[in-house]
Formats: C-alpha cells, structure tokens, sequence
C-alpha cells in the first residue's frame, strides 16, 4: 500500500497544540516513538510518514479523553467512542444500514460524546446533518492561549464531516459520489476551503443553516466491504487510513478485492456478482474498471496470488489444498497460474522463502 507524507510542520503544530492544553507534549511524542528535539530539529516543510503522525495522533487523543470524553474534533477520530462505534456497525450489509446503526449509537452517546447525527432521505439524496456540542468544551480543548482559537469552531465542525465522508468511503471500498459539505460557521480563509474540496470531491459551503453532508441516495446501497480484520487496521491507523481513501479517491478496484477476500473460501464470485453487490450495472462496472486501468480478471489473479503466497509463506498447509482453497478443481491449474503470476512454481516460491527465513536466524 501506497504511503503518504504530511509536512513536519504538522506534526509541530499537533505538539505545540498538546502544550497549550497542560499535557507534556514531549511524553505523549515518546510513548509514540518520536524523538522531539529531532523532530523540531527538522524544517517546518520537510514530510514525514503519515502513518508516524496517525500513531502520534492517536496517542494524543487518548491522552486528551482521559480529561474529557468530549473531543471536538475529527468526529472523535482515535476515542474510545468511535471505535466502539465502528464495531458496532461491522457486519452492517449496505452503508444504509451501517449508517442508520451508527445514527443510534451516536444518539445514545451524545451525553457524553457531545456529537450525533440524523439522516433525511428522499428519492434522490441523503442529507446527513452533523450535530455537535462545541460551547462546552471551548475552555478545556481550545485555551484562550491557543493561537487558533479563534477559528476551533469551524475546524471542529468541518473535520468532523470530512471525517465521515472519508469513513463512509473506507466502509464501501471507495469514496462517496458528488458530495457537497456545508458548514454553520464562517469561512477561515480559501486555503483551508480549497482544501476541503479537495478532500471531498465536492462543493464546500460556510455560513451555511446547519452543519450538512449531502450524496446520492444511490450510495446508501453500497455494500460494506469491510470486515472485523480489516477494522482493526483501520482503528490503528484511522488518520492514515481515511487520508489515503481521500486522496486516493473512487478506487472500485479495492472495493471488488475486499469483496473477493471475504467470499473467497465459499469461491470465486462472479462478474455479475460483483456488480450486483456494488449496485452497479454491469456495464457501469466495466467502465470504471477501464478507467482504472486494470479488468475483473486481473483483479482476481491479484489476489489469488497474494493469498497464495501468504498460505505458501506460512508453509502449513499442503499446495493441494491451497489450490482447492483458492477456487482451482485441479492443482496442476493452480501450478501454472502461480507460475505465470510469479514466475515459479508454488515448490520453488516455498522453498525460496524458507531460505530466506533460515538465512535471516542465522544472521540474528
């Protein structure tokens, strides 16, 4: 998977931040792995790894609801509340269904957590409207010495939708089609908007009735690609993850690997299957395939042979039985498309990798 930089000046910022609340921003940096002075030793615009700022994010978060569980931002990104919360809508069908879950969580936890939301749906879209209790907590996550203070209001609602749109992405494997983001309070300059819009896809709008995320009532069909595996990654590296969904936006590629990976024991769906699960037609799907450059086939042959390299690596189960587990009726069949995929037989590619691990003890 692709890995994504975020400047150093961020990473600055998110310190400095800690600081400004009474926390040891240096301890926190610690406990995830990071040497501050040579942090503040590099320049403001060198990039570091996103996923080194998702684990100083997620450290500091967990620092921050120890004094209150009300984190206004990023729709509590990184709290014990949201990770319950996507635990409870994994096994959710469609993102309709995981939405409408999630609705009532939030609702019951809003006491505490300070957020919910509300769906509206008619024929063509589906209005999410955020709601977040800000006023409160202004004195305990945004000091009067803060030197953004005076914009929290608007970052904490903003993200928090941002947020959403790029979870909604990551359930369905893709980002939502033709989003428009609107906020309640005041634009903090074209910089911070541009790149809201750029997150989204979509039109922003500030001053806006009510704090709204708006899509096509068509993606409340979408179906759920993701599983309990692949949620604990996504909690681990939530930043990282919901960064990488947004900039790597529409990938229908991802969504047909997710849904293969999880049927693949009971075998290989088809085509028509695919397209079925994902509410596209199939002509649709072939079109956003071409686009992306790559075709059903290929797809499948990506992951049949990573999953056969992982069984192979693994060297428990017998190469019989790996072809039968991954959908060939023979395993001469499987002998040759592994040979095509990787230019070895599944023998020589088990053998290879024993070397390679016999070689790594003996060198430890």
């Amino acid at each position: 998977m692709q890995d994504i930089k975020i400047a150093v000046s961020s990473f600055h910022k998110l310190l400095d931040y800690l600081e400004s609340l009474g926390f040891d921003a240096e301890e926190v940096a610690t406990s995830a792995e990071i040497n501050v002075a040579q942090l503040y030793a590099m320049p403001a615009e060198d990039q570091l790894s996103a996923r080194l700022y998702a684990k100083l994010y997620r450290h500091a978060v967990s620092k921050m609801q120890r004094v209150h569980p009300h984190i206004p931002w990023a729709a509590g990104l990184g709290t014990d509340a949201f990770d319950m919360l996507c635990y409870s809508i994994m096994g959710c069908h469609t993102l309709g269904e995981a939405l409408e879950r999630a609705e009532r969580f939030e609702r019951l936890l809003r006491p505490l957590s300070g957020r919910s939301f509300s769906l509206h749906i008619d024929d063509e879209r589906v209005c999410f409207d955020y709601q977040l209790d800000i006023d409160n907590v202004a004195a305990l996550f945004a000091p009067q010495q803060w030197s953004r203070a005076d914009t929290y209001q608007t970052v904490a609602v903003a993200s928090g939708l941002v947020v959403w749109h790029a979870f909604c992405g990551w359930l369905v494997g893709h980002s939502l089609d033709s989003s428009t983001i609107e906020v309640s309070r005041p634009s903090i300059g074209n910089a911070y908007q541009e790149s809201l819009a750029q997150c989204t896809g979509g039109e922003v709008i500030f001053d806006a009735p009510c704090n709204r995320l708006t899509f096509p009532r068509q993606c409340l069909d979408y179906r759920v690609v993701q599983d309990q595996a692949s949620l604990q990654q996504f909690l681990d590296m939530a930043v990282y993850q919901l960064s990488l969904i947004e900039r790597q936006p529409s990938s229908i590629a991802d969504a047909i690997k997710q849904l293969i990976g999880s049927d693949i024991k009971t075998g290989m769906p088809s085509f028509t299957d695919i397209a079925e699960r994902l509410h596209l037609s199939e002509s649709s799907l072939r079109r956003r395939l071409l686009k992306e450059q790559t075709s059903f086939q290929m797809i499948k042959d990506q992951v049949r042979c990573d999953l056969a390299m992982n069984l192979l690596q693994d060297g428990t189960m017998k190469i019989n039985d790996i072809a039968e587990n991954l959908g060939f009726g023979e395993p001469s069949s499987f002998v040759r498309s592994f040979r095509n995929w990787t230019g070895m037989t599944p023998k020589s590619y088990r053998n290879a990798q024993r070397q390679k691990t016999a070689a790594s003890f003996e060198k430890a």
